[in-house]
C-alpha cells in the first residue's frame, strides 16, 4: 500500500488550497496521507490540514529556521522523512516549483512535474507543450515518487476530517549558504492569484501602469485576485509575480474576466481550467473570444466603469 506525504503550503496563518488539492491527488493514487506543515507558530496550519478529508495524520515540525519558506531549509527536513514514505507530493505553485526539485535531488530521484490525472501508483499523466498535449510517465519501480500536483485539474478535498496530529523537532539544520532576508507581497489583501476563486486581468490594451489602476479596482469591487498577459507585464504595467499562462502561473478560478487580452495560446494555457471565462475586448476576432464562455466586444475603459457603477 502506498504511504504519502504530502508538504503543505501556508502562510503560517492559513492553509493554501493547493494543499487540498494535493490531497485529492494523493487519494487519487490511494494509501495512507500524511501532511506535513513545516514552519513556525504554525498550531492554527496544522489544525486546518487535519480537518480535510482522506487525511491520516498531520506533521508539524516548528522551527524558527524553517518559519520563511525557504527551499534550501525546508528541502532539507523533508529528505530526513522521505524515507519512510513511497511518494512525496508538494502542490505545482511557485513555492512547490523551487522546493520539490530539490527534495528529488536530495532523494536520488527524477521529479514528476504537473500531475494532472493518476494512472497508477506509479503512473500519472502530465501537459507537455503548453498544454496541447498530454503524456504518460511511469516512474521507475521500487524507488520513491517525488512529484508536483497541477493544482488546475484537482477539486480540493473537503473538510470533515478528524487526522492526528503529531510534533517533531526539525531534523535538519538551516542551510549555510542560504539566508531569509525578507518578503514584499504585492497586492495588499487581496487573494492569493493561484488559489483566488475570482481573477480580474488586463492585458497590453489597459495601456499604461496607472490605466492597470481600473482592474484593481474592479478587482477589489469583486473580491478577486489580479492577473494580468505577458504583454501586460513585459510592458511594465504590473509586477510580473502576476502574469498568467505558460511562462506565468496556471489557475483555475471559478470566474476569470480577462480586459484587452487578445488570447495568445500561452495565456489560454494559463486559464483553460477556469470554471467560467468572460473576455472583454474591442477586437471582435480576438482568439480569446474562441474560449470564452461569455464574450462582450467593447472598450474596457468604458465597461469597466459601467461595471463598477453595478456594483455600488
Amino acid at each position: 500500500m502506498s504511504k504519502i506525504l504530502i508538504i503543505a503550503e501556508h502562510d503560517a496563518t492559513t492553509l493554501n488550497i493547493s494543499t487540498a488539492k494535493c490531497v485529492s491527488c494523493a487519494a487519487a493514487i490511494g494509501g495512507e496521507i500524511d501532511v506535513a506543515v513545516l514552519g513556525s507558530g504554525i498550531d492554527g496550519v496544522a489544525s486546518e490540514a487535519a480537518a480535510l478529508e482522506s487525511v491520516s495524520r498531520v506533521i508539524a515540525v516548528d522551527a524558527e529556521h524553517l518559519a520563511a519558506p525557504v527551499a534550501a531549509n525546508w528541502a532539507a527536513e523533508i529528505q530526513t522523512m522521505a524515507a519512510d514514505y513511497s511518494h512525496v507530493l508538494g502542490p505545482s505553485t511557485t513555492l512547490g516549483r523551487d522546493l520539490m526539485p530539490r527534495v528529488a535531488a536530495l532523494c536520488g530521484v527524477n521529479q514528476i512535474s504537473d500531475i494532472m490525472e493518476v494512472n497508477g501508483p506509479a503512473s500519472f499523466k502530465r501537459p507537455i507543450y503548453a498544454g496541447n498535449a498530454i503524456i504518460d510517465v511511469d516512474a521507475p519501480e521500487g524507488t520513491t515518487v517525488v512529484a508536483t500536483v497541477r493544482a488546475a485539474s484537482w477539486k480540493a478535498a473537503a473538510a470533515g476530517g478528524g487526522a492526528s496530529g503529531e510534533q517533531r523537532p526539525a531534523a535538519a539544520g538551516p542551510a549555510g549558504h542560504t539566508r531569509f532576508v525578507g518578503m514584499e507581497v504585492e497586492g495588499g489583501e487581496r487573494p492569493d492569484l493561484q488559489s483566488a476563486p475570482k481573477v480580474v486581468s488586463g492585458g497590453r490594451a489597459v495601456a499604461s501602469e496607472d490605466g492597470f489602476k481600473l482592474i484593481y479596482g474592479l478587482a477589489d469591487k469583486l473580491g478577486a485576485g489580479v492577473g494580468a498577459s505577458r504583454a501586460a507585464v513585459d510592458a511594465g504595467y504590473c509586477p510580473n509575480d502576476m502574469q498568467v499562462g505558460q511562462t506565468g502561473k496556471i489557475i483555475s478560478p471559478d470566474l476569470y474576466i480577462a480586459f484587452g487580452i487578445s488570447g495568445a495560446i500561452q495565456h489560454i494555457t494559463g486559464i483553460k481550467d477556469a470554471g467560467t471565462i468572460v473576455a472583454v475586448n474591442k477586437d471582435a476576432e480576438a482568439p480569446i473570444f474562441e474560449v470564452a464562455d461569455i464574450g462582450l466586444v467593447g472598450d474596457l475603459f468604458t465597461v469597466i466603469p459601467e461595471l463598477e457603477s453595478l456594483l455600488d
